[in-house]
């Protein structure tokens, strides 16, 4: 059997997740400590592979407090703190990105960070997230992001601690 050079291997046509390394990384960030060193994992990542860096920060829908007489101003409230860490996080990721030479996007999603990182992963057709481990005790129970990720066998999930 007569072994392929590299140059002998055929082109494919196409679309194919995993083919050669990574050519899109996605990390899901916030402003904890474990989303910080996710982005920054993921960014050294797509440095050494030459890939495109996708960062999305999921605003989460409003709180229960919302359906009180005080709520509407409790949700204002939320959604300008959010859109302020919006901002500082693109910044942030702007700065980092241009230090790095990393082609990065930012992306804000709002609803359920699962729902919205998968369907984002799925539009960019990243080929591996990251994204940090969580530190709420509740998770060990009902399952963390990074383990509902992991349990949709779609993608590498890698979890920063």
């Amino acid at each position: 059997m007569a072994s392929e050079t590299p140059g002998d291997v055929p082109a494919r046509a196409g679309f194919e997740l995993g083919s050669d390394g990574p050519t899109a990384i996605l990390v899901g960030m916030d402003d904890t400590v474990t989303a910080n060193r996710a982005f920054a994992y993921a960014a050294g990542l797509a440095r050494r592979q030459r890939a495109r860096l996708i960062v999305v920060f999921v605003i989460p829908g409003p709180s229960i407090g919302a359906a009180t007489p005080v709520g509407a101003s409790v949700v204002v409230a939320e959604e300008e703190t959010y859109a302020q860490m919006a901002g500082d996080l693109r910044g942030r990721v702007k700065r980092a990105s241009g230090e790095l030479g990393v082609d990065a996007a930012f992306i804000v999603a709002h609803g359920d960070p699962h729902s919205e990182i998968k369907r984002l992963a799925n539009e960019t057709r990243a080929d591996a997230i990251v994204v940090g481990a969580s530190a709420k005790a509740g998770h060990r129970l009902v399952g963390s992001l990074a383990v509902r990720l992991v349990r949709a066998g779609r993608w590498p999930v890698t979890v920063v601690p």
